[in-house]
């Protein structure tokens, strides 16, 4: 009885990670249980198929520390020449009663966030995030984001 339900379990989960067929690139970085205003996480792309177009997105792991209801991130996109894009991009992180958004069944909610889409690479590339959340009416950041645990980075191929 028990191997049956070891096996019920491996054949459950085998399932479970062959569904994210659209997948390319899915990594997260550790930032402890607050995210310093002048750590950036960066993630190195692998070398992807230059005739393929790819949505991009970045990936959010809060919990019940997080104390804002929006998230500002400044995301750059560096060529192996040395190019950078650089966008400033603001999100929602929680609904009007001030509960967070996201998918999980505890305090630690996983955010998807949209950043790009039919983007095309061509080369090796390199990804920077930081977080530019400040407080109303004041200009300096938030020194110490709390909440924030993980910050990820996510490329999926396009239909």
């Amino acid at each position: 009885m028990r191997i049956k339900n070891s096996a019920i379990l491996l054949l459950m989960a085998i399932l479970l990670f062959s569904c994210d067929k659209k997948r390319v690139f899915d990594e997260y970085k550790s930032v402890g249980s607050a995210w310093h205003k002048d750590s950036i996480v960066t993630f190195n792309l692998p070398e992807l198929d230059s005739t393929k177009r790819y949505n991009l997105f970045v990936n959010l792991r809060d919990n019940n520390n997080y104390p804002f209801n929006n998230i500002f991130l400044i995301v750059a996109i560096e060529t192996q020449s040395g190019f950078t894009k650089v966008d400033t991009l603001e999100y929602q992180m929680a609904h009007p009663d001030g509960t967070l958004m996201g998918n999980g069944f505890t305090d630690i909610k996983e955010s998807k966030l949209f950043y790009k889409e039919d983007v095309k690479f061509k080369g090796k590339y390199k990804v920077h995030i930081k977080q530019a959340v400040r407080e109303s009416g004041k200009v300096p950041g938030v020194q110490q984001l709390d909440g924030i645990t993980d910050v990820g980075f996510r490329i999926e191929k396009k239909d």
